[in-house]
């Protein structure tokens, strides 16, 4: 206990500036993946409506749902574009500045939905949901990296899950938001779609007061003195000279190659390994079944005969159990480590999804079964958020240094994106065809990637970016290729994170 108040005085603005970016980063994302849904039925009649104005004539069900189709769905297209941008625009610009411009691109998407009703212009709730879309793509790689590149070794465990925390604590406030005792009405629907503006506003005018990333003032702008007083800003009057002195280590073997595109991350011989861990992991997260369970919550809860009215209420209990699930992953993961708290939390996951699928086959047969099926919700939803939820993202920020992290996050991001599309369009098609069954897919991909955890990834708790580096190219090998990399160019180069 002492010392984490020890900790939190000497870190304290650190910790601040923490809340400052999870307020307008990773927060605005969660809130839109589970806010939209609340307001369907309001926005369809709003749709027909104002077409009914506009033409005379109402539009069939099949051209509405069509078009709320689009609405959800383009979400996913600007989040894939911004992904794709982010790379080349936080190399170019920093993080903190390509954060400050996508807290205005957020004011201008809720511009665009807070008036679409006034205005009586469904496409504007169309353009809003594709920035706000955009906004996700930047946010989500910018929050993540920001955050581990401003925290110290001791504390970096705990600065990458509180990405995490926020996504989790955005799709809480959302569902609750959502419900009709706050602004899921017919009247306060655009005022619930709208509201993200006011978090981009308050990072907006508070994130000037922080500085940039101290290995991204070092790296790429070269600024040594920048650098030292952002780490005394951010880490208080201790002894810095162990962590600079790694960065300068790092710094001396980005000497050849500054700043790698994706084609050269996706290229380098000494990479190789960490971007299969990358994508496995990624994918790994994506077909763990978390989206699946979400899905199927409703499903579940009505077999089990609860009160309709009930339902949204006891689906927003899953949500508070995934947010305080990831609180205790960032409490435990510099403890733990992140291959414990993955293959750990892998098997668990698994052996809960197993118990499910037997569950939902059964509770015909026993009534008793649809209880069960909500518990195993309820603990499937705690095993991923204390294990795979926060220390993938840790991992994925540790495993590449700074010239190749923008890069490799813009890859991360892009499986990221296009799996969430996938799933959404194939996972309805696949309940449909062998209902409970379907989870059997999510079990073995699971086990699988357990497997993967225990027996290939190396632990990267407490080391330095360049002893993570070092320890790659020794283990997978023989020799650290990453440090001569480029050696044999000519003549130094500079890339750009793009296509």
């Amino acid at each position: 206990m002492a010392s984490y108040l020890s900790d939190l005085i000497q870190y304290r603005r650190l910790f601040q500036m923490m809340l400052v970016l999870g307020i307008g980063g990773n927060l605005l994302p969660g809130f839109h993946l589970s806010v939209i849904n609340y307001p369907s039925v309001h926005i369809k009649r709003f749709i027909n409506k104002t077409w009914l104005e506009r033409y005379g004539s109402p539009l069939h069900q099949e051209t509405i749902t069509l078009l709320w189709s689009l609405i959800v769905s383009i979400y996913c297209v600007g989040g894939l574009l911004g992904c794709l941008c982010s790379g080349y625009l936080f190399v170019k610009y920093g993080k903190k500045k390509c954060l400050l411009c996508n807290n205005m691109l957020i004011m201008v998407a809720a511009l665009h939905m807070g008036f679409s009703k006034t205005a009586k212009s469904f496409e504007m709730i169309l353009i809003g949901r594709f920035l706000y879309g955009i906004s996700a793509g930047v946010c989500l790689n910018a929050h993540s990296q920001y955050l581990g590149e401003i925290s110290p070794k001791k504390l970096r465990g705990f600065a990458n899950t509180n990405a995490l925390v926020f996504l989790t604590l955005g799709k809480v406030l959302g569902q609750i938001m959502g419900l009709r005792v706050f602004l899921g009405t017919e009247s306060l629907w655009p005022l619930l779609l709208a509201i993200c503006g006011i978090a981009a506003f308050v990072q907006l005018i508070s994130l000037p007061f922080f500085p940039e990333s101290p290995p991204y003032l070092l790296m790429q702008k070269e600024d040594t003195e920048g650098c030292l007083k952002a780490m005394k800003e951010l880490w208080g009057e201790g002894d810095h000279q162990a962590e600079f002195d790694d960065m300068m280590k790092e710094k001396a073997a980005m000497k050849s190659i500054k700043t790698m595109s994706v084609l050269e991350v996706m290229k380098e011989p000494a990479l190789r390994w960490q971007l299969y861990i990358m994508i496995l992991l990624t994918m790994s997260i994506q077909l763990c079944g978390l989206s699946a369970i979400y899905f199927y919550t409703f499903e579940v809860f009505r077999a089990a005969r609860l009160d309709e009215d009930l339902i949204p209420y006891i689906a927003l209990g899953v949500g508070i159990c995934e947010f305080f699930s990831n609180i205790l992953c960032s409490f435990i993961i510099d403890r733990f480590g992140r291959r414990m708290l993955l293959w750990g939390g892998y098997g668990l996951m698994a052996g809960m999804m197993a118990f499910l699928v037997t569950a939902l086959s059964l509770q015909n047969q026993f009534s008793w079964m649809a209880s069960c099926s909500v518990i195993l919700i309820f603990l499937f939803i705690i095993a991923y958020g204390i294990g795979p939820s926060g220390a993938v993202t840790s991992i994925l920020m540790e495993i590449f240094n700074q010239s190749a992290r923008s890069s490799a996050f813009v890859i991360a991001g892009t499986i990221g994106w296009m799996g969430l599309m996938v799933i959404g369009m194939i996972f309805p098609f696949t309940v449909e065809a062998l209902g409970p069954f379907s989870f059997l897919i999510f079990v073995g991909v699971l086990v699988i990637s357990g497997i993967f955890s225990y027996l290939l990834l190396p632990e990267t708790k407490g080391k330095s970016i360049m002893e993570i580096t070092e320890m790659f190219s020794t283990i997978y090998f023989g020799k650290k290729l990453l440090l001569t990399a480029g050696k044999n160019s000519p003549a130094e180069h500079t890339f750009c994170t793009k296509f």
